[in-house]
């Protein structure tokens, strides 16, 4: 087989391999993580106010299964509310793939050492694996201690992603 033959072989073979890739049906299904976090707030250059937090947690959802998730965001105190701003969430599948997503809103004190969350809205903005070019969001409610930083979270939306 010359080169000219073999080259067209292989681009052959790569392209039938890329519109099988892509014939994949598009699903959109629910997405409800429920879970618990814990939050560290501390000092953030990255941030305009330059405090930051930083997230990890875990929960499960019933198509993702079980779900670990770490993220940082932006803290804006803003008497009586915190503003939390550009935050960025990793969501870690059973299956080892990756849910990129965006979040923001505010924590609004309860009187009682907490804060629950309140206009709290997150973006899905990609992944890895089937979730590669994954899209969606929805909204988040939770609580969390000020003290402790430990807390409940429930994402409710959708996720539209390749089957």
């Amino acid at each position: 087989m010359n080169k000219s033959s073999l080259r067209f072989a292989v681009a052959s073979l790569l392209l039938g391999a890329s519109f099988t890739a892509s014939a994949a049906s598009l699903v959109t299904k629910p997405l409800v993580i429920s879970g618990v976090i814990h939050e560290v707030l501390g000092p953030s250059l990255r941030c305009t106010s330059k405090l930051g937090g930083t997230l990890v947690g875990h929960g499960s959802d019933p198509v993702l299964g079980q779900v670990a998730f770490m993220g940082k965001d932006c803290v804006t105190p803003n008497p009586p509310l915190l503003t939390f701003s550009d935050g960025r969430i990793t969501l870690l599948t059973a299956s080892g793939e990756v849910i990129y997503a965006n979040y923001s809103g505010q924590a609004v004190p309860t009187g009682d050492g907490k804060v629950a969350f309140s206009n709290a809205t997150f973006q899905i903005t990609g992944g890895t694996g089937r979730y590669f070019r994954a899209s969606g969001g929805g909204d988040f409610a939770g609580s969390q201690e000020l003290l402790t930083g430990a807390g409940t979270i429930k994402l409710s939306g959708k996720i539209t992603y390749r089957e």
